[in-house]
């Protein structure tokens, strides 16, 4: 058996050790809360039917739209005749819808897409681009789909290549956060695939019914 030699010093740490754990102990209480970190949660997020209704005006395009949105003029000072904002009040968000008549400028209206969706880069995590082809619409355009906390998760743009030119872009009415809103963009992106798909210019369907 090995002994060892303590100095007074040492028993009198040891001793203010123990009494200090002694206090400690005592003094915890039964009743006393105990707080536990808990991850952030998100409140549950009851989806609707998707049934669509058509949007038609004298604007010279129609498309298809959910009924849980409402759609509404856009009265910023810098609209234009057919800019309009699809809202969508139960996931506070609003797609909005811009009108161009084309004048030797295609390639303008391009860029200028292009750049808006772009400028969202600078938080977004990605950016994928899907081509929109439907020849027998006559509709043609690119879809952008940028990933991360951005202000735009979906931008897309749609021409005939010759008169008409629109571009939409996705919004929510609060400060972005992917991890609560993703599973909402992905649910309103359905939409909006549906509103391309759906899409028609109205001149062009008619030639169709004069033929």
């Amino acid at each position: 058996m090995r002994f060892y030699s303590f100095n007074l010093h040492t028993i009198l740490f040891v001793l203010f050790l123990i009494c200090t754990g002694i206090f400690s102990v005592s003094c915890d209480d039964e009743d006393d809360a105990v707080f536990t970190p808990k991850p952030r949660a998100y409140y549950r997020i009851d989806f609707p039917q998707k049934k669509y209704k058509l949007y038609d005006t004298t604007c010279p395009f129609i498309f298809e739209t959910p009924e849980y949105s409402t759609i509404g003029r856009d009265i910023s000072p810098q609209a234009e005749p057919c800019w309009i904002n699809i809202k969508y009040p139960r996931f506070n968000a609003q797609l909005h819808i811009s009108y161009k008549v084309i004048h030797n400028n295609l390639a303008s209206y391009i860029e200028d897409a292009r750049e808006l969706a772009i400028r969202h880069q600078v938080k977004a995590t990605g950016l994928d681009q899907q081509v929109i082809l439907r020849d027998s619409a006559n509709v043609f355009g690119l879809m952008y789909e940028i990933a991360g906390n951005t202000a735009s998760s979906v931008q897309f743009y749609l021409t005939d290549s010759t008169q008409h030119f629109l571009r939409g872009a996705l919004y929510f009415n609060a400060a972005p956060n992917i991890d609560s809103t993703k599973i909402v963009v992905d649910f309103i992106r359905e939409d909006v695939i549906h509103l391309i798909q759906s899409f028609k210019w109205k001149d062009q369907a008619l030639k169709k019914d004069q033929h």
